[in-house]
C-alpha cells in the first residue's frame, strides 16, 4: 500500500465507459478548485473512437474517446502510469477480487472498491460521483483543503459525513470509500496509516460497519502506536444483535449473527485502542467537533480559511426548465413542438392522439391544417390517402421508380428519383396527380363568380387551358372512375354540403357531350370536395380556404398517398 497522497492538482483520470453526467460533475470539480487542466483525460468506451464535447467551466473542451485499453482493471493495474484503479462495479467475484489485491500490494500500486464511489482530494480531484452534486460539494467546502482524513465503507454515508464534518470542522482533506464487498482492494486501517503520513491531514475520522473484522486491523495499528494522530471512530449497525439468524445487509460484508463481530464489540476495541468513539452515532459528530477543538486550542491546526469558490456555469437545458432564462429560438414551428415531456402536433401531446385512437387523418389535420377536424373530414382525408395509394406500374411516376429500382439504386434514390431523371415524384404534374390544386383553385373561382358550366368551359377552351380535373385517357362517360364514385358517395352522405362537388358534376356533364373521355377524374373529385370540406366544416375562414387552394396544399395529399405505392 502506497504510504502517502494518491492525489494532487495534476492527478488525472481514464474513465471507462462514457457516461455524461459524472463525467460533467468531475469537469465541475475541477473548474470549482480552480484546476488548470481538466482530470479526465480520457474515456475509454468500446466501439467508439473520437471526441467527446463537454464543459469545462464556460469552454467546451473535447476528451478523447478510445475504444480499447485497460479494458479491466488487472490490465489498468499493469499500465506503469496508472496507480490507483477506483472499482465502481459491485459484485466482482472474489477470486477476482484477491488477485486484484495481491497484484496491487506487490506492484505498490491502490485499489479503491469494489462497489465504491471512489474518493476525493478536496480542492484538487474526485473520482466519479463521490460526494454527489455540485450543490452538495459546495456546501460540504470540497472546493478547497481541510485538514480531516475520512475513510468509510459505505459510499452514501461519506456524503453524509462530508458534510458534517464541514460544519463543525475547517473540512476535509481527502476522503475514501472502500466499498462494501467481503474482500475490498484497500481497507480501512490501510488509508489511516497513509493518513498519519500526510502532514496536511491533522486528524482522521472513520465510518466502519457491521460485517468483516477490518475495523480490528485499525484498532491493532493504534495499540502498536503505528498512529499518533487522533482518530474519532464510530461502527454503524447496532441493530445486528436483534436478529437470531445471519442476515445479508446491504454490502456484501454487512452481515449480522453468526460468527461476525458486532458494532458494540468494535466500538468498545476501537475505544480501548485510544480512539475516540462516542456512545452513539448522534453523537458523532460532536466527538468530531470536540476533537477539533482541542487540535486548535493545542495549537496543533489552524483552520484552514475560507474562499469563495468560482460559480458553476448552470446548463442553459436546466436553466430553462427552472424559469432562470428565456433563449430566443433559431426556429419557429407553427405545427408541432418537441421542447416539453413529449412531442405535440398542433398543442396536441402524442399521447393523447394515440389513446383517443386517432388515425393519420387526424395527424394530416392538425399538422397541415394546424387544428382538430371533425371525424368526418379527417376520414375523407384517409380516403383520399387509400384510394391514391397506387394505380398500376404503367404511370409514368411508378414506371420511372421501376426503371430506377431495376438499375440497382436504393429505396429513396427511386421515390425521389425525379433529382436527375425527371422521374418518381417530380413527374406528379398536371398529367398526373397535380391536377388537384388547379381543379379546386378554377372550380372555386368559377363558382365563386356565378358562371354556368357553359361559361366557365368556354372561357377556358379561349384562354388555352385544359380544364384540370377533367378528362381521362382510359375512362368514358359509360365507364366511370370507381374511385370518383366511392368519394362522390362518402361526401353526399357524411358533408353538409357538397356545393363545389355538384357543380364539378354539372362541368362533367357539359363536357361529356364534347367527348365521352371528359369526364370528372379522381384529380377534380378531390379538388371539388376539398373545398367543400373546408367551407363546410366552419372551421375555416374565407382568408385561409383561398390560402390553402392557393399554396398547394392539395397536391400533397397525392404526393404523400402516391408515395406509399411508389415504395411498395
Amino acid at each position: 500500500m502506497a504510504t502517502g497522497q494518491l492525489f494532487s492538482k495534476t492527478t488525472q483520470a481514464l474513465f471507462y465507459n462514457y457516461k455524461q453526467l459524472p463525467i460533467q460533475r468531475m469537469l465541475d470539480f475541477d473548474f470549482l478548485c480552480g484546476r488548470e487542466t481538466p482530470s479526465v483525460a480520457g474515456i475509454i468506451n468500446p466501439g467508439s473512437e473520437g471526441f467527446q464535447k463537454l464543459f469545462f467551466g464556460q469552454e467546451e473542451i473535447a476528451i478523447p474517446v478510445h475504444s480499447t485499453a485497460a479494458a479491466s482493471s488487472m490490465s489498468a493495474l499493469k499500465q506503469p502510469t496508472i496507480k490507483v484503479a477506483a472499482i465502481i462495479a459491485e459484485g466482482v467475484p472474489e477470486s477476482d477480487a484477491k488477485q486484484l489485491i495481491a497484484y496491487a500490494k506487490a506492484n505498490n500500486k491502490v485499489v479503491i472498491g469494489p462497489a465504491t464511489v471512489g474518493g476525493i482530494q478536496a480542492g484538487a480531484f474526485k473520482i466519479g460521483d463521490t460526494a454527489g452534486t455540485i450543490d452538495n460539494i459546495i456546501q460540504c467546502k470540497l472546493y478547497r483543503p481541510g485538514s480531516v482524513g475520512f475513510v468509510s465503507k459505505s459510499g452514501g454515508m461519506s456524503n453524509e459525513l462530508y458534510n458534517t464534518i464541514a460544519r463543525v470542522t475547517d473540512g476535509i482533506y481527502e476522503g475514501i470509500a472502500i466499498g462494501g464487498d467481503v474482500f475490498p482492494g484497500s481497507t480501512l486501517s490501510d488509508h489511516v496509516l497513509r493518513f498519519n503520513n500526510i502532514p496536511q491531514v491533522k486528524m482522521v475520522v472513520v465510518l466502519g460497519e457491521l460485517g468483516g473484522r477490518d475495523e480490528y486491523s485499525l484498532v491493532e495499528a493504534l495499540k502498536q502506536g503505528k498512529i499518533n494522530k487522533p482518530v474519532v471512530a464510530w461502527v454503524s449497525g447496532t441493530c445486528a444483535t436483534l436478529f437470531k439468524s445471519e442476515v445479508q445487509f446491504g454490502h456484501a460484508g454487512a452481515k449480522s449473527g453468526g460468527e461476525m463481530e458486532s458494532a458494540q464489540a468494535k466500538n468498545q476495541a476501537l475505544r480501548d485502542a485510544g480512539a475516540v468513539v462516542p456512545t452513539s452515532y448522534e453523537a458523532f459528530e460532536g466527538a468530531i467537533k470536540e476533537a477539533f477543538e482541542k487540535l486548535v486550542e493545542a495549537g496543533k491546526t489552524t483552520p484552514i480559511k475560507e474562499i469563495t469558490p468560482p460559480q458553476i456555469p448552470e446548463d442553459l437545458s436546466t436553466a430553462i426548465k427552472s424559469g432562470k432564462v428565456r433563449a430566443p429560438t433559431h426556429i419557429v414551428s407553427t405545427i408541432s413542438d418537441d421542447r416539453g415531456e413529449e412531442p405535440c402536433y398542433a398543442g396536441v401531446p402524442m399521447s393523447s392522439i394515440v389513446e383517443q385512437g386517432l388515425g393519420v387523418g387526424d395527424v394530416i389535420s392538425l399538422l397541415w391544417f394546424k387544428r382538430s377536424l371533425p371525424r368526418y373530414c379527417t376520414r375523407f382525408i384517409e380516403i383520399c390517402v387509400m384510394l391514391c395509394a397506387d394505380h398500376g406500374p404503367c404511370v409514368s411516376g411508378a414506371h420511372n421508380s421501376i426503371v430506377t429500382a431495376r438499375a440497382g439504386k436504393d429505396l429513396v434514390s427511386c421515390l425521389v428519383s425525379g433529382t436527375l431523371q425527371s422521374a418518381g415524384l417530380l413527374t406528379i404534374g398536371p398529367r398526373f396527380g397535380g391536377a388537384i390544386d388547379d381543379a379546386a383553385r378554377y372550380f372555386k373561382d368559377a363558382y365563386d363568380k356565378g358562371l354556368t358550366p357553359y361559361e366557365f368551359v368556354e372561357s377556358m377552351k379561349k384562354k388555352g387551358i385544359r380544364v384540370p380535373g377533367i378528362g381521362h385517357r382510359i375512362k368514358r362517360g359509360d365507364n366511370r372512375d370507381k374511385r370518383v364514385e366511392l368519394l362522390q358517395r362518402y361526401a353526399r352522405e357524411n358533408f353538409p354540403s357538397v356545393k363545389y362537388m355538384e357543380y364539378a358534376v354539372e362541368v362533367e356533364t357539359y363536357t361529356l357531350s364534347k367527348a365521352n373521355n371528359l369526364v370528372l377524374n379522381v384529380d377534380g373529385a378531390i379538388g371539388s370536395l376539398f373545398l367543400d370540406l373546408l367551407a363546410g366544416s366552419g372551421m375555416f375562414t374565407k382568408p385561409e380556404i383561398d390560402e390553402i387552394v392557393e399554396i398547394g396544399y392539395l397536391n400533397g395529399l397525392f404526393v404523400l398517398a402516391r408515395s406509399i405505392g411508389l415504395i411498395g
